[in-house]
């Protein structure tokens, strides 16, 4: 099969349509229909058996209680937590700002 253009310069009859006045393209005649198609739907379908789900535990057991919160601990951990997390931003950035003015210095100097 050959795709790609013939290597004669100016010839575009090799990209021009066929002359639908001729005799057979080498396509088969189409067929037409002789009464259109109607759809039916889908098919019925059949009622599943009346003992086709699993067997099923009638009652569960009641969820258990959790253990009762201690809101003052609760509140003392997240305040030290808070205080650890702003003294370990504090640190990094004076020591993000000290390697700045260094880089700064040497740039100048």
């Amino acid at each position: 099969m050959n795709v790609s253009s013939p290597n004669l310069p100016g010839d575009d009859a090799y990209w021009q349509r066929p002359d639908p006045a001729a005799e057979s393209l080498g396509r088969p005649e189409p067929v037409p229909a002789a009464e259109p198609i109607s759809y039916s739907g889908p098919p019925r379908a059949e009622p599943p058996p009346a003992d086709w789900r699993p067997p099923t535990i009638a009652h569960p057991p009641p969820p258990r209680r959790l253990p009762a919160q201690d809101d003052d601990s609760l509140d003392e951990a997240e305040g030290s937590a808070r205080t650890f997390t702003y003294g370990v931003g504090l640190i990094a950035g004076a020591i993000s700002l000290v390697v700045v003015c260094l880089l700064c210095s040497r740039l100048v100097f």
